[in-house]
């Protein structure tokens, strides 16, 4: 069995059950798809290198000869030097480069018969079998129909004496699993593709500078992002950075939206008393009739009816360049391993799958059927059936449009809800209070704001807070509220008095372990204060990610990406010097989280972590390990180490192990990051993941608050009254922090068991490791796989 893989532009995801295959040769190719003429088709996205690096070295791993093919299908068909055979050594210092390395081009060629018989003959001379596509649609389908077609081409070729009827019998069949590479997120069945995250990165950067600009000059911004049929940059961009107004393709706005949107402008900026607007336009943007809606219609709009100052500011392609995200690198890189899995596993009648990303999970679905329902997605849109589109679309549309608020009151009630942070910092924590605070008045509540955590509860500083006052809080870092670590068990009764002062009928608790130990100890409590008696829900924060009850917290991608951000900077600097090897300590307690996951994210050759116990025979091995990787190619070795990892082989020991025992091969270098990790700017994915899992809290605690209301007041103190709202696996869940409990290392502030420990062998072979490999908790297998190299004794078992 032989295995090529084709990069391209959009795609999804796909998981298939199968047998196990065994040696094969793996060939990467970079299509260019685009049955289309559109333009952004043939563009590249930031995160491709780091699957076109996963899987190169995962095909490696598993005793697979692997190849390049450049110039995507083009190269398929011109074959000769456009395929290339590619070494552990050719993919590395790759994860930093944006677009790909391997090339892409249109091929109008393979679109036709003659094409594709050649692309079919170049592949059978180098007995491939198996085709990986990282494309869109259109990528897809084309790979889809090459599938169907290969029976047929290969009796072609037989007839024309091109190859034997054994070469045919020996490659009867044709494997294929798709990856998604699209910025637009426009693929059915994947809640991300590649490069999304990182075009997001780009947009904030120039919507956080020009919002600078729009503050000093009072000026209104019209900005224009990429997404002639998807509008999922500009919704979640609008999201991000606060935007006033938002078009997407999807959902157009009523007939007479022009009156609206200028009546919405003017009552801010009579609220704000400046000018300072922010409207952002998807390139797709139609109205009710179909008619396009342009950024300059949009500008003369404002100036025409509003006399403001207006400048109009289009991205273009400045969204599909630049260092990927810290999520696109590890995202690419699950997803190249879960392709050569899926091709291990084919057989032939195996379907064509796309490896997708659903929640936190990798998983694989059925590559036509998600074809089918993008393709659906643009059928009900010409059609003007936009309710169908949106349901289409999926969750993230639906959710992100209720997010969306533009007015101030909905409803209204008679309860009043607090909001605080606690415990360290995190970005992401002023998205979050701003998306509960409007949540929670469109749903009519009373919103109240506490300052400094506990601390400032117990001592009093409540005050209500508006609509306006959280105007711009999106994408400031830190806690604008004030937090502070301090546990309210000292202080009970002092803050069962300010709720009863303050007729405090809700509590949501946004931060970290603090806040969980908290709300623990406030539901304890309700036996003996009545005033606690009422809808209480943390929201995880915390850069760190040690929340038990949920697989990611707000915070911790801005972390990553500083992380990941410094490594590159480090390695960089390391660029016209051979042979260096950098030590970096990372935060996070006891918790290596972002240690283990920063590495994966910027090529750690070794991580050390608390929760996977190492020694000094431990170092030694990693040091030799590092010491052959030097005498190839490679230049530069990164070694993270979680801050408590452990207590004697501290950041300057095994800087000092490393340079005493690489010495005249190589010279070390270290760098302890500290609180930058907590600073600066919230990513993208944290500013939106903090105003969805707020809103959804709000939205818990408003249900709650109705279930609970009986004679008059709220009295709640079932164990299902006090919860944390996290992420596991594939859905956002409400779980009681009572039954967290059990769940909780409380000594060392982590979850007994983190799903993140399962990337770890992922990372080791991405670094050239010997080491088992366990899937049985990916996708809808049901089995377990356990994979080693094939130069080992050990086979693998199903």
């Amino acid at each position: 069995d032989h295995i090529c893989f084709s990069y391209d532009s959009p795609v999804s995801k796909t998981r298939c059950q199968t047998e196990f295959s065994h040696s094969f040769t793996v060939i990467f190719t970079l299509k260019s798809i685009s049955v289309s003429e559109r333009f952004y088709f043939l563009s590249l996205h930031s995160g491709m290198n780091a699957a076109v690096r996963a899987v190169v070295r995962m095909g490696i791993y598993v005793g697979a000869k692997v190849y390049f093919i450049h110039e995507g299908y083009q190269g398929m068909v011109d074959g000769g030097d456009n395929i290339k055979e590619a070494t552990w050594e050719s993919v590395s210092s790759m994860l930093q480069v944006g677009g790909t390395v391997i090339g892409s081009a249109r091929c109008k060629e393979f679109r036709t018969h003659e094409g594709r018989l050649k692309a079919a003959l170049n592949l059978v001379q180098r007995s491939i079998t198996n085709l990986c596509v990282i494309g869109g649609d259109g990528s897809l389908t084309g790979a889809n129909l090459f599938r169907e077609e290969w029976s047929e081409l290969l009796s072609e070729l037989v007839q024309q004496g091109s190859i034997s009827e054994e070469a045919a019998r020996t490659h009867s069949s044709l494997h294929i699993v798709g990856m998604v590479g699209s910025i637009d997120n426009d693929f059915c069945g994947t809640d991300m593709t590649i490069g999304t995250d990182s075009a997001l990165h780009r947009i904030i950067e120039v919507v956080d500078a020009i919002m600078t600009t729009a503050q000093s000059h009072q000026r209104t911004f019209v900005l224009e992002v990429m997404g002639r049929h998807c509008g999922y940059l500009a919704l979640v961009s609008a999201l991000a950075c606060g935007a006033d107004w938002v078009f997407i393709p999807e959902m157009p706005p009523e007939d007479g939206w022009e009156d609206s949107m200028c009546q919405k402008l003017s009552e801010v900026t009579r609220s704000r008393g400046s000018r300072l607007n922010i409207i952002i336009v998807a390139e797709g943007a139609i109205d009710r009739q179909g008619q396009h809606i342009s950024s300059e219609f949009v500008k003369d709009l404002v100036v025409r009816c509003l006399g403001f100052d207006t400048r109009v500011t289009i991205l273009g392609h400045v969204q599909r360049g630049g260092t990927p995200s810290a999520f696109d690198r590890i995202l690419a890189s699950r997803m190249g391993v879960e392709a050569v899995l899926a091709l291990l596993e084919a057989s032939p009648t195996t379907p064509a799958c796309v490896v997708s990303l659903v929640g936190n999970q990798a998983v694989r679905l059925p590559l036509m059927e998600c074809v089918q329902m993008t393709q659906e997605v643009q059928k009900a849109m010409d059609e003007k059936k936009f309710e169908d589109a949106v349901r289409l679309r999926g969750r993230y549309i639906s959710f992100f449009c209720f997010a969306v608020v533009t007015s101030e009151i909905f409803h209204f009630s008679n309860f009043n809800v607090a909001v605080l942070n606690v415990g360290a910092p995190a970005a992401g924590m002023n998205a979050a209070v701003r998306s509960a605070v409007r949540v929670g008045i469109t749903e009519g509540h009373k919103m109240f704001a506490v300052s400094d955590g506990f601390e400032g509860f117990y001592k009093g500083q409540i005050k209500e807070i508006k609509w306006g006052d959280v105007g711009g809080w999106t994408g400031q870092g830190g806690s604008l509220l004030g937090t502070k670590r301090t546990l309210p068990g000292k202080h009970l009764e002092k803050i069962a008095e300010q709720m009863r002062i303050h007729n405090i009928n809700a509590l949501l608790v946004i931060g970290g372990f603090e806040a969980y130990v908290g709300l623990l100890e406030l539901s304890a409590a309700r036996d003996k204060y009545s005033e606690f008696c009422v809808p209480m829900v943390m929201v995880p924060a915390t850069v760190s990610n040690n929340i038990p009850g949920s697989d990611l917290s707000i915070g911790s991608d801005t972390a990553l990406n500083a992380i990941t951000d410094t490594c590159d900077r480090i390695k960089q600097s390391a660029s016209g010097t051979k042979r260096r090897v950098f030590i970096i300590e990372t935060m996070g307690g006891y918790c290596g989280y972002l240690a283990t996951v920063g590495g994966l994210a910027a090529g750690a050759d070794a991580v050390y972590i608390y929760e996977e116990p190492f020694d000094i025979r431990d170092l030694q091995a990693n040091v030799e390990h590092l010491t052959q990787k030097m005498k190839t190619s490679i230049q530069r070795g990164l070694v993270l180490r979680n801050e408590s990892c452990n207590e004697n082989f501290t950041t300057d020991f095994i800087y000092q192990l490393y340079s005493e025992e690489g010495h005249g091969v190589f010279d070390c270098r270290k760098n302890i990051l500290g609180h930058m990790q907590q600073g600066g700017a919230p990513s993208p994915f944290d500013r939106n993941f903090g105003t969805k899992v707020a809103a959804k809290a709000i939205q818990w605690i408003s249900q709650t608050l109705k279930e609970s209301y009986k004679g008059g007041r709220v009295f709640a103190n079932s164990e299902d009254t006090a919860c944390l709202l996290g992420m596991r696996r594939r859905a956002m869940v409400f779980q009681p922090v009572s039954q967290l409990r059990d769940e909780t290392d409380f000594v060392h502030r982590i979850p007994k068991e983190q799903w993140w420990l399962k990337l770890r062998p992922l990372m080791k072979i991405l670094a050239k490791y010997k080491t088992s490999y366990d899937v049985s908790d990916a996708g809808q297998l049901e089995h377990v796989t356990r994979i080693r190299p094939k130069d080992t004794k050990t086979t693998s078992a199903i």
